[in-house]
C-alpha cells in the first residue's frame, strides 16, 4: 500500500511536467545524485592517498639526502680523527727538543706520513698540524705555530685560543671571511687528556656541499643544514649560510617540525637528526600538491558532466568501470604501504583515472629504486669504510722505503733490523692490498705470522707462541684482516708481554661445513663490565684500526647468520676469542641488503 501510494504522489505531482523535464528529474534522481556522491567518495580517497603517498616521498628525499650528508661529512670527520689520534704524532708534540736534529726529524716525520692527507678527499684546500710546543719549530707546509698571522678572518692565536677553550674535541664552522668556505679542527689529546694541538683542515663549501643544495626538490622547496649551536653550516639560500638560526627565514618554521606551519602558508617543515647533532631540515613548498588536488578535482567536474550526458546504462557501465578501477588502485596501494615495490597498475585508458594510474606505476617504481638504492648505498658505505682503513699510507711508498731501509740493513750486517724489515714488507704488502676484501687462509696466516714475528723481535724471549693449524683450512677462503686485530688486542689490550710464562695460542681446524678459528692468550684479561658490552656488542673501543664491532659486521656482510664471533674472557687470567665461519672453496659474496 505504501508503495502504490508514493507512486501515485510522483505520477500526480510529474503529471504537469512535459516529457523532457521528466527525463531530466528521472535523469538526476536516477543518475546525477549517485553519480555526485560516488564521485565525491573517489575523490576524497584519491586525495587522501595522494597527499599521503607525496609527504611520504619528500620524508624519504629528506632522509635519503641526511643519510648522503652523514656519509660526506663522517668521510672528512674520520681523516681528521686518523690524524689527530696519530699516536706517533702525539708522541713527539707532547715531547721536549734538546737540539735541532730532533726538531728536523719531527718535521720530516709529520711531512712524510700526512703529505698527502689533503688529496684523499675532494675540497680539502688548507690542511695543518697547529701546536704550541715552546721547543719545537714550525716548518710552514703542514706543522704550524699559532702566531699574529691572520688565518680565515681570525688571529692565529685567537683562533688556536678558542678551540682548544671550546668543550668540543671536534668543531665545524664556517670561515668568518669567507662563507664559501667551512673550517674542521680537532684537538690533539695526549694519553693524560691534554692537548697538545690542533688539525685544521680548510673545505670549499661548493665541493661539500653544493650539490645536494643546488635546486633541492625539483625547486618545490629548501634545504638546510643547522649544527648543535644553532648555526646554518649548509643552505641552498646562499645568503644564510653561515648565520644563525635565530632571524633565518627557517626560524619561523623551526617550532613546527614534521607538520604544516599553518594553514595557508602551504608549507611544511621535515627535519631528521644525524648522529653527529647536526640537523638536516626541508622547508617543503605543498604548491605541487595542492596544484594535483585542483586537478584532480578538475578531473571529477570534468567526469560528472560527461556522465550527465550519457544515458543510464552509459552511465552505469562507465560507473562500475570507474569503481572497480579505483578498488584495483586502493588494493596495489595497499601492497605498497605492506612494503611490496614490484606491483604496477595496468593502463589503458587515457582520462584522469588513467594519469592517476600512470603516476602510481611512476611512483611505485620511483619508491623500490629509493629503497633499493638506499640498501645498496649503506653497503656500499660499510664496504668502502673498510677500504678506507686499508688505504691511509701509500703502498709504493711504503715498500720503496723498507727496501731502502733493508738495503742499508744489510750493508750494516744487523741480521735482527733484516729480519723485522722483511716481517713489516709482508705485514704491509698484505695489508695495503686494496684490491679484494676476500683472502685465502694461508695468506691470512702469512699476514698473522709476519705481525707475531714484529712483536716477537720486539719483545723478545717473552711470549710463547704456539700454531695448531690444520693443513686442510689453507686453501679455503676467508675475509681479509680476520686475525691480525684479534692478536693485536692481544698485545695492545691484553698486555701479554708483561704476562709470566706468556702464551699465545693460534688454533684454526675444520669441523664438517664449519671452519672453527680460536686465539687464546694468558694477557690481563677483560674486565667484566667491559667484556659484557663486548657480547653485546655496544662495545666501541677507544684504540684505533679494526674492532671487534668491525670485525663482527664484516663476517655478517659476507656470511650473514652463518658466522659466529665470540669473546670469553676471565680478568687477569686469559681471554678466547672464537670465530665460526663457513667452508669456503669458492668466493663469497656480499649478501644483499648488508648484515641484521
Amino acid at each position: 500500500m505504501l508503495r502504490q501510494h508514493i507512486e501515485k504522489t510522483i505520477i500526480r505531482l510529474t503529471r504537469p511536467m512535459n516529457l523532457k523535464g521528466k527525463f531530466v528529474l528521472l535523469y538526476g534522481l536516477i543518475v546525477f545524485l549517485p553519480t555526485a556522491l560516488l564521485a565525491v567518495g573517489a575523490g576524497y580517497l584519491v586525495l587522501h592517498h595522494t597527499r599521503a603517498n607525496y609527504l611520504l616521498t619528500i620524508e624519504e628525499a629528506v632522509r635519503q639526502s641526511a643519510r648522503s650528508i652523514e656519509f660526506k661529512k663522517q668521510s672528512y670527520d674520520l681523516l681528521a680523527v686518523r690524524t689527530a689520534t696519530d699516536g706517533e704524532l702525539i708522541s713527539r708534540l707532547s715531547r721536549d727538543y734538546a737540539d735541532m736534529f730532533e726538531q728536523v726529524e719531527t718535521v720530516e716525520y709529520v711531512d712524510r706520513s700526512f703529505q698527502y692527507t689533503a688529496k684523499y678527499l675532494p675540497g680539502i684546500e688548507d690542511f695543518r698540524i697547529y701546536h704550541a710546543n715552546a721547543t719545537l719549530v714550525q716548518d710552514g707546509g703542514l706543522l704550524w705555530k699559532p702566531e699574529s698571522r691572520m688565518l680565515s678572518g681570525l688571529q692565529e692565536k685567537l683562533w688556536f685560543e678558542r678551540t682548544l677553550a671550546s668543550p668540543e674535541a671536534m668543531r665545524w664552522t664556517n670561515a668568518p671571511d669567507d662563507r664559501s668556505k667551512l673550517m674542521v679542527t680537532q684537538k690533539i689529546f695526549g694519553s693524560s687528556g691534554d692537548p697538545y694541538g690542533i688539525v685544521y683542515m680548510l673545505l670549499d663549501y661548493n665541493a661539500v656541499f653544493a650539490e645536494p643544495f643546488r635546486h633541492p626538490f625539483g625547486g618545490a622547496g629548501e634545504l638546510y643544514i643547522v649544527d648543535s649551536g644553532g648555526h646554518l653550516i649548509a643552505s641552498s639560500e646562499p645568503g644564510e649560510i653561515g648565520e644563525p638560526l635565530a632571524g633565518s627565514s627557517l626560524q619561523p618554521y623551526w617550532d613546527r617540525q614534521n607538520q604544516e606551519a599553518s594553514p595557508g602558508t602551504g608549507k611544511l617543515l621535515v627535519t631528521s637528526r644525524l648522529s653527529s647533532g647536526w640537523t638536516v631540515a626541508a622547508l617543503v613548498h605543498l604548491d605541487r600538491m595542492e596544484e594535483q588536488s585542483r586537478r584532480i578535482f578538475l578531473a571529477v567536474a570534468v567526469g560528472i558532466a560527461f556522465f550527465l550526458l550519457l544515458s543510464t546504462f552509459l552511465i552505469l557501465t562507465v560507473l562500475r568501470n570507474i569503481v572497480w578501477r579505483i578498488r584495483k588502485l586502493g588494493m596495489r596501494m595497499t601492497d605498497i604501504s605492506d612494503g611490496v615495490f614490484e606491483v604496477t597498475v595496468s593502463s589503458r585508458d587515457r582520462d584522469e583515472l588513467g594519469e592517476l594510474e600512470l603516476l602510481f606505476n611512476q611512483m611505485s617504481g620511483r619508491l623500490g629504486r629509493l629503497v633499493e638504492e638506499s640498501t645498496q648505498a649503506s653497503l656500499k658505505e660499510r664496504e668502502q669504510s673498510f677500504k678506507a682503513l686499508q688505504a691511509q699510507i701509500n703502498p709504493h711508498f711504503i715498500y720503496n722505503s723498507l727496501s731502502l731501509v733493508r738495503w742499508r740493513a744489510m750493508d750494516l750486517k744487523d741480521e735482527m733490523q733484516v729480519r723485522i724489515i722483511d716481517a713489516m714488507t709482508t705485514f704491509y704488502r698484505l695489508a695495503l692490498n686494496n684490491r679484494d676484501n676476500i683472502t685465502l687462509f694461508r695468506e691470512e696466516l702469512e699476514h698473522l705470522r709476519a705481525y707475531i714475528e714484529i712483536q716477537q723481535l720486539r719483545y723478545p724471549n717473552r711470549v710463547t707462541v704456539e700454531w695448531q693449524v690444520e693443513p686442510g683450512v689453507l686453501d679455503l677462503f676467508t675475509i681479509k684482516m680476520l686475525l691480525q686485530p684479534v692478536v693485536e688486542n692481544c698485545y695492545l689490550h691484553g698486555s701479554i708481554m708483561r704476562a709470566e710464562n706468556a702464551l699465545l695460542r693460534v688454533t684454526i681446524g675444520r669441523s664438517d661445513d664449519t671452519v672453527h678459528v680460536e686465539i687464546y692468550d694468558n694477557g690481563k684479561g677483560i674486565r667484566k663490565e667491559v667484556l659484557d658490552l663486548i657480547q653485546a656488542g655496544n662495545y666501541s673501543g677507544t684504540g684505533n684500526g679494526f674492532g671487534m664491532n668491525n670485525i663482527r659486521e664484516r663476517l655478517g656482510l659476507y656470511f650473514g647468520s652463518r658466522a659466529r664471533f665470540a669473546v670469553d674472557s676471565v680478568e687477569g687470567e686469559w681471554t678466547a676469542v672464537t670465530i665460526d665461519i663457513p667452508v669456503c672453496r669458492e668466493r663469497p659474496e656480499l649478501i644483499r641488503g648488508g648484515a641484521g
